[in-house]
């Protein structure tokens, strides 16, 4: 069965200390239309978008970092998780500074606040990737290795080992997304107490506290060097616990090391952009590995579906039929070929042709042994991507689109009667200044039947 989109049902607001960059940074989290993804927006840089994309991660040291020109959004792993983990496809994040709140170190705060206001279900199906075989990653230099197998659900299974005494080698795993708030979502962030000076020395953790980070204590440390950090944290004093962590704070489950490498993962694998239906299996992993495999998975699904037709339930309502197509293109009967649209978002769109017996140009092409011309499937092709052109602008009716230019134009299987054509149309390269790039694959029964790329541009009537 497949699984509709969802968005929050109202805002959420939190505010608090980056861990980094110790800026004070209040967020907001807003409903979002369907297929709008998760995205950022940056209030204090005239609203400045971000969306939660692999392509936009610069940095991963010691957290993931998004940036798109000079403007960043720094430490995103843990929301991103809270996100996932709760189910939701479409979100807004607003935020007035560069760096995502820490709040307790985990992704608590967040998924509860989610869990309290709910979810809506939206009309578009989930974006959702199907593992069919294994994707392996590995790293020679430090041993981390992430697998991807299949399986019905999305399930995680992370092992850390490094070199500690004090944390030993330890396993976590999640079986079902649905128990991320009960079983993962408190597992707060950590480091060594080795690490403390190096970070700092890295202008790192301006706004660490012992609140907000498990500090794991390998050696036995001096009184001098307590009081020190105990000045560098604000605190009268600090002590060392029987589990070895920093200032008696008690743990939440003697894996919770294991099981924040676990929400880390998943805030960093959702940087995919679709929901994953597999297993994946992590030893070692960090930012930049998880990052570095989210690249790898990302590609092979951007190149499975040029190669898959999308799934397009016919018994639901579609987003735009006929009529309500005529509202957007100006074309009309007989050179209306577009009959609906079943998905759309901002760089993609889903439309269908139904391959009737009457349609005029049966009379004389082949009337013998009628075939759906090339060059008309072309022009099904472009006016669904001119309907996903003319949807970015506020008075679509005003608008024609102009094709410019096709190219690698491939005729696969012929389109006879009776064809159902599902065409799938992506963004190539944003819309600039009207020009729209775009590549389209036509599908009937599960193959190919058309593909092309092709050039436009929306000029005002």
């Amino acid at each position: 069965m497949m699984e509709k989109q969802k968005t929050i049902k109202k805002s959420i607001q939190f505010s608090g200390k980056g861990i980094h960059t110790g800026s004070f940074t209040n967020m907001t989290l807003l409903p979002a239309q369907e297929n709008k993804g998760i995205v950022f927006i940056r209030t204090d840089k005239n609203d400045f978008e971000i969306k939660a994309d692999i392509d936009f991660v610069v940095s991963t040291d010691r957290s993931t970092n998004l940036a798109i020109k000079d403007i960043h959004v720094k430490t995103v792993e843990h929301i991103l998780s809270a996100v996932s983990g709760n189910n939701i496809d479409n979100l807004i994040i607003e935020i007035d500074n560069e760096e995502i709140p820490i709040l307790d170190g985990s992704a608590k705060e967040f998924s509860e606040k989610i869990s309290a206001v709910g979810l809506v279900e939206q009309n578009s199906y989930k974006k959702t990737y199907k593992i069919n075989k294994e994707i392996r990653y590995f790293d020679k230099e430090t041993g981390s290795e992430i697998i991807a197998m299949p399986s019905e659900n999305f399930q995680l299974d992370v092992t850390i080992d490094y070199n500690s005494k004090t944390l030993g080698v330890q396993n976590s795993t999640l079986n079902n997304i649905s128990d991320f708030s009960k079983e993962i979502a408190s597992s707060r962030t950590f480091c060594f107490l080795h690490e403390l000076e190096q970070l700092l020395d890295k202008n790192l953790i301006k706004g660490g506290d012992i609140n907000n980070a498990i500090v794991v204590v390998e050696n036995d440390i001096n009184n001098s060097n307590i009081s020190n950090l105990a000045k560098q944290f604000g605190k009268d004093t600090i002590k060392v616990s029987e589990e070895g962590v920093l200032d008696n704070l008690e743990l939440r489950y003697k894996n919770e090391a294991s099981r924040h490498k676990l929400l880390d993962v998943i805030g960093d694998l959702s940087l995919v952009g679709f929901s994953i239906k597999g297993k994946i299996t992590a030893k070692k992993p960090g930012h930049t590995h998880n990052t570095n495999f989210a690249k790898k998975l990302k590609d092979i699904i951007i190149k499975d579906m040029k190669t898959t037709s999308p799934i397009v339930n016919f018994d639901e309502k579609p987003i735009y039929n006929k009529e309500e197509i005529k509202e957007i293109l100006p074309h009309r009967d007989p050179f209306l070929f577009i009959d609906e649209v079943r998905d759309l978002g901002d760089d993609f769109i889903v439309g269908i042709k139904f391959v009737k017996k009457e349609e005029d140009y049966f009379k004389g092409h082949f009337p013998g042994s009628p075939v759906m011309p090339g060059v008309l499937q072309l022009e099904t092709m472009a006016q669904v991507g001119g309907v996903l052109i003319l949807s970015t602008v506020e008075d679509p009716q005003n608008y024609l689109t102009y094709f410019m230019k096709i190219d690698n134009a491939k005729f696969k299987q012929k389109v006879i009667p009776g064809d159902i054509i599902i065409f799938r149309l992506e963004l190539i390269s944003p819309i600039r200044r009207g020009l729209c790039h775009m590549h389209g694959t036509g599908f009937v029964d599960g193959k190919i039947v058309v593909e092309a790329d092709l050039l436009a541009k929306i000029a005002h009537k």
